[in-house]
């Protein structure tokens, strides 16, 4: 038996195309929608009117020579700092914003304690998973900003 190809089935095999086309990049948009906005600011011309401030302030930071690690270690977040002259740096005060990399879920405010000489720590709290540790460091006039990716759990 040989079939003809008509016209009709032509109309199926582009009108399938199509269908398979259009399903696929359904699929995807509402996947990217459900996932990260992609936002990084609410309102990008307001944060350029402050670029420069915080190129002044990375300038600072980095005139500091502190060494700033953070570690998610059992249920506790662990910060250790040390000083220009790699010695512990002490009697500062820490604090960290932990929150999911995709914005789901509350943002985790913690103030951390020194536990030995330049080392901070808080429990957090956090379930099992990837987290951003937004972690800030403030003596006296001198400020210290890390942003660091955490896993925690297995």
């Amino acid at each position: 038996m040989t079939g003809r190809f008509t016209g009709r089935h032509a109309a199926l095999v582009i009108g399938g195309g199509f269908a398979i086309v259009l399903a696929v990049n359904f699929t995807m948009a509402t996947l990217a929608a459900r996932s990260h906005p992609g936002m990084v600011v609410k309102n990008s011309y307001i944060a350029s009117q402050h670029f420069n401030e915080g190129l002044e302030a990375g300038r600072a930071q980095k005139a500091l020579g502190w060494t700033v690690t953070a570690d998610a270690r059992g249920d506790a977040l662990i910060v250790d700092a040390t000083s220009s002259l790699d010695q512990p740096l002490t009697g500062v005060k820490a604090t960290a914003a932990l929150s999911h990399p995709l914005g789901r879920g509350e943002t985790r405010e913690l103030v951390l304690a020194e536990v030995a000489p330049g080392r901070y720590a808080a429990p957090h709290g956090m379930q099992p998973g990837q987290w951003i540790a937004e972690i800030r460091l403030t003596r006296g006039s001198e400020r210290y900003y890390l942003e660091e990716r955490l896993v925690i759990g297995g």
